[in-house]
C-alpha cells in the first residue's frame, strides 16, 4: 500500500478508491517486466498516465518511451509511421524514414486506441510481439527490434474480435496483463478530491479565489455521470473557476454548467454498449442492415395487398387499402452514415393492373433504387462544405473517425 502512495504522490494522483489502488498495484506488479500490458477503460479516465507509469517504474526507464494515438493517424501512411519506408515505396517517399519501432528500440511504445488499428497493420504487429522482427514498407531485408509494447483501448476488443476488426489473435498476444482503469461514476469518493485539487490548480493560474460548493451542489456533482470522467471533470472545474460570478456555488449556479444528462446526441453515431441486449446496435452497419429488413418487410407487406386486391376488387371499393397501416406507417427511413458503402436496389414487381368487370380501376407502378454510395457521398461533400474544408470537424459530425474520411475521400475521388 505504501508502494501505492509513493506512486500517487509521484505522479499526482488524487483517489482512494479501491479499483484505483488495485490498478496502481498491478501496474506496479508489471513494470519491472517486459509483459505486454492492455489497458482498458473509458475515454478520460487517465489510460496514458498509466503507460507513463509502467514506463518509468520499469528498468527501461531511461530509454525512449512514445505514445501513438492509433486512430489519429491515416490508414494509408499508419504502416510507414510504425515501421518506416524506403525511398520510392509509396508517392511522397523521397527519402528512407525509420519508424517507431526501429527509433524507440530498447525503450517503450504506448498505442492508444490500439482498436482503430487496421487489420493489415495488426498482422505486422503481431509479428513483432512474436519474434521482435519486422520490414519497414517497400523493403525486404527483416530487422530486429527491442521494444516493450503498452496498448489501451476505450472499446470491447473480445467483441470486435468476433466482429472480425480486430485479430482474435493479436488480442490474446496483447491482453497478457490487462489493467481495467475505473470510470468516475465508480468512483464517487474521488470525485470531490478530484474537483478541490483542479480548482485549487486553476486558482492560482488565473489569480483568482477558489471556488467552493455548498452540500445540495456537492451532492449533484457526486451523482452526475461524468461520461467524459477526469478530463471532463477538470473541464467543468476550469470553466466554474472562470466563468462564475459568487465563488460559493449553489446547486442552481452548478446546474447551469451541467450538460442536461439526456440531452439527445446530434451525432449519427450510437455508442457501444457496455452490455450487448436485443435491439442494440454497436455500428452504423448494423443500423442499415435493419433498416433494409425493415423496407423489405413493408414492401412485401405492399406487395401482398396488392395482389389480394387483385384477386378481390372489393376490398379496393370497401376502403380497406386506405384504411391499411401500411399507408401510415411506411414513410422515408433517415439515411445513415456507414463505413462502407453497400450499394442495394429495392424494386417492385411489374405495373399491377386491377380489373372488374373488364374495366381497369387502379394502376400503379412503384420502383425506387437506393444507392447508399451516392447518399454517403453527397453527405460527405454536405459535412466538408458546412465545415469549410475541416476534416476533423466534418468527421466529428458525420459519426465516424478522422481516418475513415480520409480513406472515404480517396475513394470517392473527392477533391476539397
Amino acid at each position: 500500500m505504501d508502494n501505492v502512495q509513493s506512486i500517487k504522490n509521484r505522479f499526482g494522483i488524487i483517489g482512494n478508491s479501491p479499483a484505483l489502488n488495485y490498478a496502481l498495484q498491478v501496474a506496479a506488479q508489471v513494470a519491472n517486466t517486459d509483459l505486454t500490458v492492455l489497458i482498458v477503460g473509458e475515454s478520460g479516465v487517465g489510460k496514458e498516465v498509466f503507460s507513463n507509469i509502467i514506463h518509468s517504474l520499469s528498468a527501461r526507464k531511461h530509454n525512449p518511451f512514445i505514445a501513438v494515438n492509433c486512430g489519429a493517424i491515416p490508414e494509408g501512411t499508419i504502416d510507414s509511421e510504425l515501421f518506416g519506408h524506403e525511398k520510392g515505396s509509396f508517392t511522397g517517399a523521397v527519402d528512407s524514414r525509420k519508424g517507431y519501432f526501429e527509433t524507440v528500440s530498447g525503450g517503450t511504445i504506448f498505442l492508444d486506441e490500439i482498436g482503430e488499428m487496421p487489420l493489415g497493420t495488426q498482422a505486422r504487429l503481431l509479428r513483432v510481439l512474436e519474434t521482435g522482427e519486422f520490414i519497414r514498407v517497400g523493403s525486404s531485408k527483416v530487422q530486429k527490434t527491442d521494444v516493450r509494447v503498452i496498448t489501451a483501448t476505450n472499446r470491447d476488443l473480445l467483441d470486435h474480435t468476433q466482429q472480425g476488426k480486430f485479430r482474435e489473435d493479436l488480442y490474446y498476444r496483447l491482453n497478457t496483463v490487462p489493467i481495467r482503469v475505473p470510470s468516475l461514476r465508480d468512483r464517487k469518493e474521488d470525485i470531490p478530491l478530484l474537483f478541490r485539487k483542479f480548482c485549487v490548480d486553476f486558482s492560482e493560474r488565473y489569480k483568482t479565489p477558489s471556488i467552493q460548493l455548498d452540500d445540495e451542489a456537492r451532492n449533484i456533482l457526486v451523482n452526475y455521470p461524468w461520461r467524459g470522467n477526469v478530463r471532463e471533470l477538470k473541464n467543468m472545474a476550469e470553466q466554474i473557476s472562470v466563468l462564475a460570478q459568487d465563488k460559493l456555488i449553489t446547486a442552481q449556479e452548478l446546474r447551469r454548467f451541467l450538460p442536461e444528462v439526456n440531452e439527445p446526441s446530434r451525432l449519427p453515431m450510437i455508442a457501444a454498449p457496455q452490455a450487448k441486449t436485443n435491439g442494440d446496435f454497436t455500428n452504423e452497419r448494423d443500423i442499415l442492415y435493419k433498416l433494409f429488413f425493415d423496407m423489405k418487410k413493408d414492401v412485401t407487406e405492399l406487395k401482398k395487398m396488392f395482389f389480394d386486391i387483385l384477386q378481390n376488387p372489393n376490398i379496393a371499393h370497401a376502403g380497406n387499402f386506405q384504411d391499411s397501416h401500411l399507408m401510415h406507417s411506411f414513410h422515408p427511413q433517415p439515411e445513415v452514415s456507414v463505413a462502407s458503402p453497400v450499394p442495394a436496389t429495392i424494386s417492385s414487381p411489374q405495373p399491377i393492373i386491377l380489373q372488374d368487370n373488364n374495366k381497369i380501376d387502379h394502376h400503379e407502378e412503384v420502383e425506387e433504387t437506393l444507392s447508399i454510395a451516392d447518399k454517403e457521398k453527397e453527405l460527405i461533400v454536405k459535412a466538408l462544405k458546412k465545415h469549410k474544408g475541416k476534416r476533423k470537424d466534418a468527421a466529428l459530425d458525420l459519426g465516424i473517425s478522422e481516418r475513415t474520411l480520409y480513406r472515404k475521400l480517396k475513394e470517392y475521388n473527392i477533391n476539397e
